[in-house]
């Protein structure tokens, strides 16, 4: 059995594709909230929709919702990477 240049050259291809298929399967973005800067008006209840183009928009973050903070007001929330 003879082994030829085209069999290493493909093992070699299949060997890098799993290593680097496997690489990119660790890494995970972290997601963070934020109070939006550019929200001022209060956020409507159950309707977080204009929270979230408001975010995405004008603030480029992921998505954004109304969310309670610490006295229990409804906050424009802006979801960016960490």
């Amino acid at each position: 059995m003879t082994s030829s240049p085209s069999k290493f050259y493909a093992i070699f291809l299949f060997l890098s594709f799993a290593l680097l298929l496997f690489s990119t399967l660790e890494v995970q973005a972290q997601i963070c909230p934020r109070r939006s800067i550019t929200w001022h008006r209060p956020c409507p209840a159950r309707d977080t929709v204009k929270c979230e183009n408001h975010c995405i928009n004008k603030e480029h973050a992921f998505f954004g919702s109304c969310q309670p903070d610490h006295s229990f007001k409804l906050v424009c929330l802006c979801y960016f990477g960490c």
